[in-house]
Parts: C-alpha cells; sequence; structure tokens
C-alpha cells in the first residue's frame, strides 16, 4: 500500500467493530496481547460474548488451561472498544498476580483496591474509588466490606477468579457470596472456576443464580425438577439449560496445541539439631499454654500459626519474634502501648497482613482488642512469661548452625544434577516464609562457595543488591516502553530479569509466588513448606506453566524427626499430588478445600492439640478420611455429563478456531504493518524482513513517542520462544502501542476528494486471479462505513464499484485493488450519475446486512425469551407443588377426622382442615398473583427488546475514486 487511500480504509478496517458472534470481534485484543493463539482459550472468550442480552458466563476449563488468559483476552477486547469501568474480584493472594499478567501479557493498566489504597483515594478527595479508569482488582472480602460503593458503580464487566467460593450463595450463610451477587446483580459477570461442582447439585444452581436470576426459578422449584437428578441419571434437560451460560473444556482435549512438562519430585530428609529440637520442644510447650499474654484471645490461632511456621523455618527466623513478643511484654508491664502484633511479626513473616485477611473472611473475629489495667497477680504472670520468652530468644541467638540449612546445598547439588539430566538451564528458586532465613541461606549458600550467582525476592526488596541491580535495569531500560513508571513493578521485573540473565539461584519469600513468570527455571525448592496446598500450587505454578520446556524438579525438605510433619508432607504428596505429574494438583481437590484456609486451620489445630503420637495419627486419619469423602465419584460423573462435551465435537470447534484465527491475526498484522509503513515513511527506517523499524523523528510533536527500536509484537513473542534475545531497548510493537493508534486514529479522519487512482497490477509478484480481466479497464469505486446500533453496535466496510462499462464489481473484488500498490492522479468532482449509482447499490447492500442482523437478533431474542418461559414454569411449578401437597394433606386430614368418634375431636380436627384450606387458597392467590408478576417480567423484556432492536442505522462515505488497472 502506498496512498493515503489504502491508509484510510486499512484504518477503518482495523478499528471497526464486530457482532459478539463474529471471530474478527477478538483479533485486535489477540494482535495486542502477549499470548499465544490457543483456540480453547479464543473458543471461551467468544463464548462469554455470544449474546448481547446474555448476563454473563462460567468458564469452567480445567485447572492448567488459562482461564486467566481467557478473562484477559475479554478485558482486552473492552478495553478497546473503550469500556472502562471492569472489575476483578479474587482471592487476596492472587491479586498481585492478576495485576502483573495483565500488565505483563496484556497491557493494561490495574490497581489493587485494600483498606490503605482505598483510604488514600478517599483522602485525595474521591468520594468512591471504584470509580476509576484503570482495571480495578480487590478481594473477596474487600468488596463485601465496600458492598454499598461497588454497587454504585455501573460496571461494563465484573470477573470473578475462584468463583466455586460463592456456589454456596443460596445459603444464609455464605455471606460474602450474598453481598456480591446482591451489590452486582445489574452487572454482566464471568465466573472463573475449575470446579463448578463439587458436592451438590445445587452449587451449580448457586453459581448461575450469581449471573442471572432468572436462568432458574427459586431454589424450591429447582430442588423439584433436579434433586433426584443423581439418582435418575437423567441430565439432558438440566444439560440444555446449563449449555448457554457454562463452558467446559478438558486438558485431555487441548494435548494437540498445549504441551505439558512433567513434575519430578525430590525429597531432602533432615533431622534437627540437639539445640534446634530443644528450642522447637521449648516453644512448642509454650504454646499450647491456655494463657499466654503475649498472645491475646482474639489473635491466638493465627500468630501460633505464624509462629510454628517460623520454628520450623530456621533458629534465625524465630529469634528475631521472640525478642519482639518479650519487648511487648515488657511494654505492658510498664504501661506503654506494645507494639502491635503487624509490627512484631511481618519483619519476619511479610505474609502476615494477607494470612490474617484470609483468615478473617473464613469467620475469624477482628485482631484488635482493649487491654484492660493488669492486676498484681497478672503482673506476675507476665513477668515470668517475659522472662520465658527471652530465654527462648537467647538459646535462639547461641544456635549458630541449622540442620536444614547445612542440607540445602545437598539438595541443591541433587537437583542440579537431575536439571543437567533434563538438558535445563542451572536455575534454581528456593522459597522460605521468613525474610529472616533468607538472609541467612544467602549468607550460608555463599560461606559454601555458592556466592555471586544469587539474588533475592521479597516483598520490600530493600537491600543494598536489589537497589543496585533496579539502578542498572532503569538505566539499560531508560527511554523504552519496559519501564512501566510503577518502581514495585520495575523492580520485581528488574529482579526477574536478573535471575533470568546472570544469577544461578534466587531465594525467594511468598512474593515471588504471585504475579512473576519464571519458565526459564526448572528447579523449585520448597525449603518451608506451607499447609495452604494452593500456596504451593502457586510456588511451582511459576516455573511449571504454560511455556515451560523442561520437566520441573520440586524439591522439599521433611524433618524427619516430626511425625505431624511427616503426616502434612503425605497429605500434600499423595492426597493432592502436588510435587509429580503432568498437572500437578488435581482441580477436583482443591476446589474441594476451597481456598485452602480451612485445610490449613486444620492441620495447625493438630499441631496446637495432639501432643502423643496416636493422637497425631488419629486425627491426621481423620483429616484424610474427610478429604477423600469430599470427591465422591458421583458428582466426577455429574460434573462430566453436565459440563462436558464429547471429545470429537470439541475437537472440529478448536481446529477451527484455531485456523480461522490464525487466519485473520495474520491479516490484522499486515494491516497494521502496512499502515505504519506508510504512515511513518519519511521519519523512520524499516527492516521488512524482520518486521522491525526505528525512528529517526517524531512523527506527532508534543507527545512523548520513544525513539526506538520497535518490534511488532507477534514477531518479538517468537523470538522469545526460540531463545533469540530481544534487545534491551525495544519497544513491543502492536495496535494498542500509542504509537499505533495515533496512527490509525489519524488515518481514519484524514478528508480525502475524489481522485485518479491508478493501480499497478503488473508490478506485482502475486497472481489476483479475481483482477486479471480487469487489466487495462477502468472505472468507479467507492468505500462506505454502515453502522447498526441495536443490540449492540457494528460496523460494515462497503466497497462498491463498476466499470466504465457499467459491469458490477463485488465485495471482493473491490477490497482486492487495495492490496495492490497505485499511484495518484487528479482531483475530480463525482458525476451526479455516478453518485446516484452509488448510493443505489450501497442501499442493496446494507438492506442485505440489516436482513442478517435482524435475523441474528432474532435469534439473541428468542433464546431469552425462552429462559424467561423456562423460569415461569420453574415458579409456577414450585408454587403448584406446594398446593398439591396442602391438597393431599386436606384429603387425609378429613379422612381421619372421619375416623374420630367424638364431637369434641372432629370439631378440632375439622378446624385444622379449615386453616389448611385457608393456607391452600393463600397460596392460589400467591399464584395467581406470582403468574401476573411473570408476565411482567416478560412485558418489561419485550420493551426493553423492543427499544434496542429499533436498527439505528447511519452511513458514512470515506472516499469515492476514479480506478484504472493496469
Amino acid at each position: 500500500m502506498n496512498t493515503e487511500y489504502h491508509a484510510k480504509y486499512i484504518a477503518w478496517e482495523l478499528t471497526r467493530r464486530h457482532s459478539s458472534a463474529d471471530l474478527c470481534k477478538l483479533t485486535a485484543s489477540l494482535q495486542d496481547a502477549q499470548v499465544d493463539l490457543n483456540p480453547h482459550q479464543i473458543d471461551a472468550a467468544l463464548f462469554a460474548f455470544k449474546s448481547p442480552l446474555s448476563k454473563g458466563a462460567i468458564l469452567a476449563d480445567e485447572v492448567g488451561l488459562g482461564k486467566t488468559i481467557e478473562a484477559g483476552i475479554i478485558l482486552s477486547q473492552l478495553w478497546a472498544e473503550r469500556k472502562r469501568k471492569l472489575l476483578v474480584i479474587c482471592p487476596a493472594s492472587l491479586r498481585k498476580q492478576w495485576n502483573q499478567e495483565l500488565a505483563d501479557k496484556f497491557y493494561l493498566p490495574s490497581v489493587i483496591l485494600e483498606s490503605k489504597s482505598f483510604n488514600a483515594e478517599k483522602k485525595k478527595g474521591n468520594r468512591n474509588p471504584f470509580e476509576c479508569q484503570e482495571i480495578v482488582i480487590c478481594s473477596f472480602q474487600f468488596a463485601r466490606a465496600r458492598e454499598d460503593l461497588l454497587g454504585f458503580v455501573q460496571w461494563d464487566l465484573v470477573i470473578i477468579d475462584e468463583a466455586h467460593r460463592l456456589r454456596n450463595v443460596y445459603k444464609s450463610s455464605n455471606r460474602i457470596g450474598q453481598s456480591i451477587k446482591n451489590s452486582l446483580s445489574a452487572c454482566k459477570k464471568v465466573l472463573l472456576t475449575a470446579t463448578p461442582l463439587q458436592n451438590s447439585i445445587l452449587e451449580l444452581y448457586g453459581m448461575v443464580s450469581i449471573i442471572d436470576d432468572y436462568a432458574f426459578g427459586d431454589l424450591k422449584s429447582f430442588k423439584s425438577r433436579y434433586s433426584r437428578i443423581l439418582e435418575d441419571g437423567n441430565f439432558n434437560e438440566l444439560k440444555e439449560r446449563l449449555k448457554p451460560l457454562c463452558k467446559r473444556t478438558l486438558r485431555r482435549q487441548v494435548l494437540e496445541y498445549v504441551k505439558y512438562t512433567n513434575r519430578l519430585a525430590i525429597v531432602q530428609e533432615y533431622y534437627p539439631y540437639k539445640e534446634e529440637q530443644e528450642l522447637y520442644d521449648l516453644v512448642s510447650n509454650y504454646l499450647i499454654k491456655p494463657d499466654l499474654y503475649a498472645l491475646p484471645v482474639s489473635q491466638r490461632k493465627l500468630m501460633t500459626l505464624i509462629l510454628r511456621k517460623l520454628l520450623a523455618s530456621s533458629t534465625f527466623a524465630i529469634q528475631g519474634t521472640l525478642e519482639g513478643l518479650a519487648a511487648k511484654l515488657d511494654a505492658l508491664l510498664d504501661r506503654q502501648a506494645p507494639n502491635s502484633d503487624n509490627e512484631t511479626i511481618s519483619l519476619d513473616f511479610e505474609t502476615f497482613d494477607e494470612l490474617r485477611e484470609e483468615w478473617q473472611e473464613n469467620g475469624e473475629p477482628p485482631l484488635d482488642e482493649a487491654e484492660e489495667p493488669l492486676t498484681q497477680e497478672e503482673r506476675k504472670a507476665v513477668l515470668a512469661e517475659r522472662n520465658e520468652l527471652r530465654e527462648f530468644a537467647r538459646l535462639a541467638r547461641i544456635i549458630q548452625k541449622n540442620s536444614k540449612g547445612d542440607k540445602l546445598v545437598t539438595a541443591l547439588s541433587g537437583g542440579f544434577r537431575k536439571l543437567q539430566e533434563l538438558g535445563a538451564p542451572e536455575k534454581a528458586i528456593i522459597f522460605t516464609e521468613s525474610t529472616r532465613t533468607q538472609l541467612y541461606l544467602k549468607k550460608n549458600l555463599e560461606l559454601q562457595g555458592v556466592g555471586g550467582k544469587i539474588v533475592l525476592f521479597n516483598g520490600s526488596n530493600n537491600d543494598p543488591e536489589s537497589r543496585k541491580i533496579y539502578k542498572a535495569w532503569i538505566e539499560q531500560h531508560k527511554g523504552t516502553d519496559r519501564v512501566s513508571g510503577s518502581p514495585t513493578a520495575d523492580m520485581r521485573q528488574a529482579l526477574v530479569d536478573y535471575f533470568r540473565h546472570e544469577a544461578t539461584i534466587m531465594i525467594a519469600t511468598e512474593a515471588a509466588a504471585e504475579g512473576i513468570n519464571l519458565q526459564f527455571c526448572s528447579l523449585v525448592v520448597n525449603y518451608d513448606m506451607p499447609w495452604n496446598p494452593q500456596r504451593i500450587e502457586q510456588r511451582i505454578g511459576r516455573c511449571h506453566r504454560y511455556g515451560q520446556r523442561f520437566d520441573v524438579v520440586v524439591v522439599n525438605f521433611l524433618n524427619m524427626a516430626n511425625e505431624a510433619d511427616n503426616r502434612v508432607f503425605q497429605l500434600l504428596d499423595q492426597k493432592f499430588r502436588l510435587f509429580s505429574g503432568v498437572f500437578g494438583a488435581s482441580d477436583e481437590v482443591l476446589g474441594s478445600i476451597e481456598g485452602g484456609v480451612d485445610f490449613e486451620k486444620r492441620i495447625a489445630a493438630i499441631y496446637q492439640e495432639c501432643r502423643r503420637s496416636e493422637e497425631i495419627q488419629e486425627a491426621f486419619d481423620r483429616l484424610q478420611e474427610e478429604l477423600e469423602h469430599n470427591i465422591e465419584e458421583r458428582f466426577e460423573n455429574t460434573r462430566q455429563n453436565l459440563l462436558e462435551n464429547f471429545d470429537e465435537e470439541v475437537h472440529q470447534k478448536l481446529r477451527f478456531s484455531l485456523e480461522t484465527g490464525r487466519h485473520y491475526l495474520n491479516q490484522y498484522e499486515q494491516w497494521l504493518w502496512q499502515i505504519t509503513r506508510y504512515f511513518l515513511r519519511d521519519c523512520a527506517a524499516f527492516d521488512q524482513s524482520d518486521n522491525a523499524f526505528r525512528l529517526h523523528s517524531n512523527p506527532f510533536p508534543g507527545e512523548q513517542i520513544h525513539p526506538g527500536p520497535y518490534l511488532l509484537l507477534r514477531t518479538a513473542a517468537n523470538r522469545k520462544k526460540s531463545e533469540i534475545e530481544v534487545e534491551d531497548d525495544t519497544n513491543i510493537y502492536r495496535v494498542g502501542h500509542p504509537l499505533a493508534r495515533r496512527i490509525i486514529e489519524t488515518c481514519k479522519k484524514q478528508p480525502l476528494e475524489p481522485r485518479e487512482l491508478l493501480f499497478d497490477y503488473s508490478g506485482t509478484p502475486k497472481q489476483i486471479t479475481l483482477l486479471e480481466p480487469f487489466v487495462g479497464k477502468s472505472g468507479w469505486l467507492q468505500l462506505r462505513c454502515l453502522t447498526i446500533s441495536s443490540f449492540e453496535t457494528e460496523d460494515f466496510l462497503l466497497h462498491t464499484g463498476f466499470t466504465e462499462t457499467g459491469e458490477l464489481l463485488d465485495h471482493d473484488l473491490c477490497r482486492k485493488f487495495f492490496s495492490l500498490d497505485a499511484t495518484v492522479g487528479k482531483t475530480l468532482v463525482l458525476p451526479e450519475e455516478v453518485g446516484e449509482r452509488f448510493t443505489i447499490m450501497n442501499k442493496e447492500a446494507a438492506e442485505v446486512i440489516l436482513k442478517e442482523n435482524n435475523t441474528r437478533n432474532a435469534q439473541f431474542f428468542d433464546d431469552e425469551y425462552e429462559k424467561l418461559d423456562k423460569w415461569a414454569e420453574d415458579m409456577k411449578l414450585s408454587l403448584e407443588r406446594e398446593i398439591k401437597d396442602l391438597d393431599a394433606e386436606i384429603r387425609l386430614r378429613k379422612a381421619e377426622a372421619r375416623k374420630l368418634s367424638d364431637l369434641e375431636s372432629k370439631v378440632k380436627e375439622r378446624r385444622n382442615v379449615k386453616e389448611l384450606e385457608k393456607q391452600r387458597d393463600e397460596k392460589r392467590r400467591h399464584l395467581f398473583e406470582a403468574q401476573d408478576q411473570i408476565e411482567g417480567k416478560k412485558d418489561l423484556l419485550l420493551e426493553d427488546v423492543e427499544a434496542r432492536m429499533k436498527q439505528q442505522v447511519s452511513q458514512n462515505i470515506l472516499f469515492s475514486i476514479r480506478w484504472e488497472l493496469q
């Protein structure tokens, strides 16, 4: 392409709006995202957009298939459509991961709202911080706490991750679920979960009701229709009703497109040194005392859990906390305000705030309580406890060697040997739950000759070496898109890049278990083992994820002297299957324990309450039985029958999505490249073979445009896959890049007069069969944009043309002209008869499109109305069933009354019958009223559809030309 007419046509192609059912709708989002074209994800995103009347969808792919990517594609598309009221609700532990994934893969800005950032915004004068121009990310409990302000926003879309947490929303006890459902009832929602059905068919009712209250009737009617479905096995009716709402793809169905590596487990056993065991026993005995002043009642369970985790981590980890608790009791004795436990513990255990939030979400009481003045007896007890804590801290301080730490080099050596066998790079990430342990491990490894290859990663990253790495990274990438401007995000990226290119080992706290991608690393060391299986899965998932080329080796440390530790590991390994296999933790198992917090509490209770070996074994046996009961085979079969399609059906659909998606994406990228080369022809140097260019001058003075180099997104992604380095100062060029957006908008708005265009067919290397008969001929051609606004807004580019002899050119033939270079000739005045002919031709073309649009909208309406009809039937069935039951009871009572011999009993029973008849008559009246309400709902739908189906149609002439083909 080489004229402004080509550029304007392409600019409109790149930005035109498509229908929800059209795969083209997602092309801009896919081109603008750093994700591979996986057909099941495209299919899922299209499913969510399927009908403009739909209120949402449940995306229930098996774990590991990238539901976050599916949601990212959806959010990216809405962002491209200039829709900015977008919300993600997820577990607290996944907020940073969402924030980073949206930025890294989709270049989408997002903000995490929690108490601190929310209050900061309020202080700035923002009355409702949910109202912002970025995608909002918040936790379940935060959404509930701020439900009043949350509900004020007219959200364009709400994504709910790990949505199975809300599947019992129909129960009054599920307050978070009910709060979120009520405050967001009017919004379109997409629910993400690998386990939409776990223990009860009613969970499906709960999940669907969050999206659409009119998909089924009330709970009674749902039970009436489907409560016996497990026994009867008649799944067809329910399956059909779920089909428009829920989509599930299995891992085995996509193995052709998504390649998975394996997990290989290694256990590193150790026995604590004598002094370590002594400290462990002393602190354990302290923690089981009935009354402790350092751990007030409201904080006791959570604080005990964390102290046990620090104790198992290292003597260095527990030392600082013990000293902090002793200092707290000193302050209490001196009648001063003691440091909060947050200050005492968070220095050592940085996920304290997050863990506290999770425990509160699961029903824990608030952690703040007022301190009462101490009595004399209490002061003696506090003093004794303070002295005890100081003695523990003294013992921890004199212990300089930890058995587990001394075994780390052995564990790394074994892990690296396995990596060599696999041909994987020598990279290892070591996870610990304590920042003090982190520093100890670094020092210990350096003393054993592993220095100079280690990088630390934690929540603050404020050590001198990390700051030095960050400063060098900023200098290296200055003036490029890689610098986001967020110091926190840029620091994280700098450390990851340093680990990729320079270091061999990253020692990380839980901060690295979310929000970073380490596919280049294949060795994960669980130095400290969380008790929450979901956290372990997150850790391993940093490396064992899509894009990993090698099997991932997982090393787990196991204290052989601790019976409870061994049983915990047995559960995590054998029951949850976290450490081996292709897919890691089973979604059924992880789903059965919700977010893992309840499981974590059960483990903590066993450590706290069971002292003897027999007690520990019995407690773990009971827990294991409960876990096995949670995953019954009949529910697995039910899930298959209700939510899964036949493999061949899925296979054919995925293949079509992949082939069509690639075609559209290739065409889209070619258009973007062509319009960029044309617009920047005088201010950039292009490397055609590599889809790269470098700006010499800024085409938009006054705007901050980086000088380059620029590399087309797909080219950059392919280089990374082939392990070809992308220069550090490279800007990734895509349709959403500020430079591309300005080019496209400028070309779209450029007014073009009718002119002559001489198209060069003889000079093109391609053979275009359709054009050959028109070589040597000339005629007229016009491009218009037809916009239809009804259920949704769509743009259609109408190409109309004809030869000088009056021969008509169809739409596809007219488009082919713009695949050729052309020379622009003189300016013309469009002859009146030519203009009239174009008007007639465009009217005919528009009528065809309008008819197709109307037919499609009619199908959307039929689907929605059929849903309401079924809802009405459900509601009627529920009421009729109650009336029928009352009729049966009345007949029985009357028969019993006739058998009675004494008059007093007969009168009493007849009064009871009369009361039942009143209840039945009342139910009948309710039935008639309900039917009126149901009809009213239908009328509202009809009115809404009638208003939206009135097609608002407009046509805009983009340009007219007189063509000649040589």
